[in-house]
């Protein structure tokens, strides 16, 4: 009897630690498993110089969201946004693509606008700044072209 109990005990003790290694791959992968929350929003860049889905989205420092997936429309980058519900962004709102630190992670920055309208969703953020283009700049300022 007694070995039956340590045996129960020990399997209890594997199920209980699977169960909490899954959990915390899916919250540190960032995955979803039952459906995100929130609506989707678009923007168009030229240039999406390096953005993957899964990318933060971030307004005033803080993280709102999420890239859900980035495909080429017309020759340009289409970028598909997830947003909580409580979070609007405004019509005049300008989504730029910028970089943690000066090789980091890229991310989406929105800056608010002033407009009384908000994006619906699926709609459309107009304003739009690609990624600076560091070896451009770079090769800019050696062959003196600034």
């Amino acid at each position: 009897m007694r070995k039956f109990d340590l045996e129960l005990a020990v399997g209890i003790f594997m199920i209980a630690g699977i169960l909490c290694l899954g959990y915390l791959s899916i919250k540190l992968g960032r995955m979803e498993v039952l459906g995100e929350k929130g609506y989707e929003v678009f923007a168009i860049f030229s240039n999406s110089g390096g953005l993957r889905a899964g990318s933060p989205v971030v307004i005033a420092g803080v993280e709102v969201g999420r890239v859900k997936e980035i495909t080429l429309d017309d020759y340009q980058a289409r970028v598909r946004i997830n947003l909580p519900v409580d979070v609007k962004i405004q019509e005049d709102a300008i989504a730029s693509i910028k970089t943690k630190g000066l090789i980091g992670e890229k991310y989406i920055e929105i800056t608010p606008g002033g407009s009384e309208k908000f994006v619906e969703p699926g709609g459309r953020i107009r304003d739009t700044q690609p990624a600076v283009d560091l070896e451009q700049l770079i090769s800019n300022y050696v062959f003196d072209k600034l």
